[in-house]
C-alpha cells in the first residue's frame, strides 16, 4: 500500500507539473507570435506561420483560431495514421495557444505592439526566443506542438526523409508562400532566423546548456594520471582497451567527463605526468550519472 501511494503521488505530481507546464507554454508562445511575429507578416512556418498569411489576406479570420482549425484534422489524421501519439496534452496545448493568441490580440492589437516596425531583425530573432522558450515547456510536458511536426512524421512513414529534413521543406514551403502573398523578399529571410532561433532554444530547454567536456586520454602513465582523475579531482571514467594502428601495442585508454573549469588542472596534472600523452577533448550536448544530473531527474 505504501509503495502504491508514493507511485500515485509520485505520477500526480508529474500529471499536475505537466498540465502546467502546457498551461505557460502555450501561454508563452502565444505572446512570441502576438508581440513580436503577426503583426510584421513575419511567417515562420507551422500552421500559425499559415494563419499569419491567411488572417492577412482575410482579416476576418484569426490566426488562432485558423490554426486550431488546422490542427484538429491534422491530430485526428495523425492518430488515424501513427497511432494515439497525440493526447489530451497536446489537444490541450493546441486549444489554449488558440485562446492565448486570439485573447491577446484582441487586447493588446496588431497594430505594432512594441514600435518594432522598423527593427525586424530584433523582433524575429526575440520571437524566436520567446516562441522557442514556449515551445521548450510544451516539450518537456511530452506533448507536441501539432501542425507542421505531425505532417513531418505522417511523412517520413511514407518515404525515406527523416522528420526533421521533412519539417524543414514544409516550414520553408509555408515560409515561400509568405513570400508570393506579402511579395517582399526581406519575409522569408527574417522568416528562417524565427525558425533558426525557435529551434536552438528548444534544444538548450530540452538538453540544457552544458559545461561538461569528455576526453580520451591515451598514456604510458595512465596508473598515474588514473590516480589523479580519482583522487585529486575526484571524478570517476573507464579504462577502454585499444591497440596502436602503427606499433600493433596493446594501450590502456582512459574515457572520462569533467566540467570546464576542470579541464585546464587536467591538462596541467597530464603534462606533469607524461607531457607525450595523447588527449582528446570534445564537446558534449548533455551527460547524465553519477556526479552529473541523474537519468531520474532528466525524465521527471
Amino acid at each position: 500500500m505504501k509503495i502504491t501511494t508514493q507511485i500515485y503521488g509520485k505520477n500526480t505530481k508529474r500529471i499536475i507539473i505537466d498540465h502546467l507546464l502546457i498551461v505557460i507554454g502555450a501561454f508563452i508562445l502565444a505572446a512570441g507570435f502576438v508581440l513580436f511575429i503577426n503583426p510584421y507578416n513575419i511567417v515562420p512556418g507551422g500552421v500559425y506561420g499559415l494563419g499569419i498569411v491567411v488572417h492577412s489576406l482575410i482579416p476576418a479570420i484569426p490566426v488562432g483560431t485558423f490554426g486550431l482549425v488546422l490542427n484538429i484534422p491534422l491530430t485526428l489524421l495523425g492518430i488515424r495514421i501513427l497511432g494515439s501519439k497525440f493526447g489530451f496534452k497536446t489537444v490541450l496545448g493546441m486549444i489554449l495557444t488558440t485562446i492565448f493568441m486570439d485573447s491577446l490580440t484582441y487586447f493588446i492589437g496588431e497594430n505594432d505592439p512594441l514600435g518594432l516596425q522598423n527593427d525586424l531583425l530584433l523582433s524575429s530573432i526575440f520571437g524566436g526566443i520567446v516562441i522557442g522558450f514556449g515551445l521548450g515547456l510544451i516539450f518537456k510536458a511530452k506533448a507536441t506542438s501539432g501542425g507542421s511536426d505531425i505532417v513531418a512524421m505522417i511523412g517520413n512513414k511514407f518515404t525515406k526523409i527523416s522528420v526533421g529534413q521533412f519539417l524543414i521543406i514544409v516550414d520553408s514551403v509555408i515560409v515561400l508562400t509568405g513570400l508570393i502573398v506579402f511579395k517582399d523578399w526581406k519575409i522569408p529571410l527574417y522568416s528562417w532566423i524565427v525558425i533558426f532561433v525557435t529551434g536552438k532554444v528548444i534544444d538548450i530547454m530540452l538538453d540544457g546548456i552544458s559545461y561538461e567536456k569528455a576526453l580520451i586520454i591515451i598514456s604510458d602513465k595512465h596508473e598515474l594520471i588514473k590516480d589523479r582523475i580519482l583522487n585529486s579531482l575526484e571524478r570517476g571514467g573507464t579504462y577502454l582497451s585499444g591497440e596502436g594502428l602503427f606499433s600493433g601495442e596493446e594501450k590502456k585508454i582512459i574515457f572520462t567527463v569533467v566540467t570546464r573549469r576542470e579541464v585546464a588542472t587536467l591538462e596541467a596534472m597530464i603534462n606533469q605526468i607524461d607531457p607525450n600523452a595523447f588527449l582528446t577533448i570534445m564537446d558534449t550536448s548533455e551527460i547524465l550519472g553519477e556526479g552529473f544530473k541523474s537519468l531520474e531527474e532528466k525524465i521527471d
